[in-house]
């Protein structure tokens, strides 16, 4: 039997103090900065394999941004590979390496709204309460967490954790997690989003890059195929393109 994968999606706001708020603020404007360091050195190396980013520039990054802490680090660079890898390569793309040749790159630009990624590293969920870091220590949250639900954090495999603001400006917690039967045995409803990548990025891919080496290529990933509906004009193919995959944090430097 052939069991597609699907993505669960489970919501967590939370209800942060003023100072919550300021600390949560200012991590992810740290974050973005990091990304922002980073997103100019994918655009002249054309590198954006996130282990091999890593290699390459996690000492200089975490020289430059101390506070953000050795895993946020690291998160940021997953964040930029992540996005580099649906702008520079998705054949959809009007900025792809394989439409472009040799001419530039353009550029990534990250916002101060960016999304910040979390890990269990970085979050831990125990009995009723959330840990989140922050640059000032570990920041706590009441949490109301059914048994269900945390049947499924205990089963589920774990795509993504993404804090970002809300319109109201209050900051949500989503969890991406990826397990069919971990859901069903725990007899949970929740949101379920079949072969769509979570927060405006697609799934790691198998497929080979445009180039020789492959040097952008992820490996042990799962292939996620994305529908779009692209006319093959490049005049229209660009805003199609951005408005259904480039989040509205992320600007673009450069006509392709």
């Amino acid at each position: 039997m052939i069991t597609s994968y699907m993505k669960f999606v489970i919501p967590m706001p939370l209800e942060a103090t003023s100072e919550q708020y300021a600390r949560l603020c200012a991590l992810r404007a740290v974050f973005a900065q990091a990304c922002n360091r980073l997103a100019p050195e994918v655009q002249q190396s054309r590198v954006w394999n996130r282990v091999t980013l890593h290699h390459l520039y996690y000492h200089t990054l975490r020289t430059q941004f101390p506070d953000l802490g050795a895993q946020m680090v690291c998160n940021a660079i997953y964040a930029v590979s992540k996005m580099a890898r649906l702008i520079y390569q998705h054949p959809k793309s009007p900025y792809s390496e394989g439409i472009r040749g040799g001419a530039a790159l353009p550029l990534m630009r990250f916002s101060d709204s960016c999304p910040v990624y979390f890990d269990w590293h970085t979050l831990s969920i125990k009995s009723k309460q959330l840990s989140l870091f922050t640059m000032d220590g570990r920041m706590h949250f009441e949490l109301a967490l059914n048994p269900a639900k945390r049947k499924v954090f205990e089963r589920a495999k774990l795509r993504e954790i993404v804090l970002k603001e809300r319109p109201d400006c209050r900051f949500d917690l989503t969890f991406y997690l990826e397990s069919v039967d971990a859901v069903a045995n725990a007899g949970l409803a929740v949101n379920t989003l079949p072969n769509t990548p979570p927060a405006g990025f697609p799934a790691a891919s198998n497929a080979k890059a445009n180039t020789p080496d492959a040097k952008n290529v992820e490996t042990n990933t799962v292939e996620t195929k994305l529908a779009f509906n692209v006319d093959p004009s490049p005049r229209s193919a660009e805003p199609s393109f951005i408005s259904t995959l480039v989040p509205d944090y992320v600007s673009i430097e450069g006509s392709p």
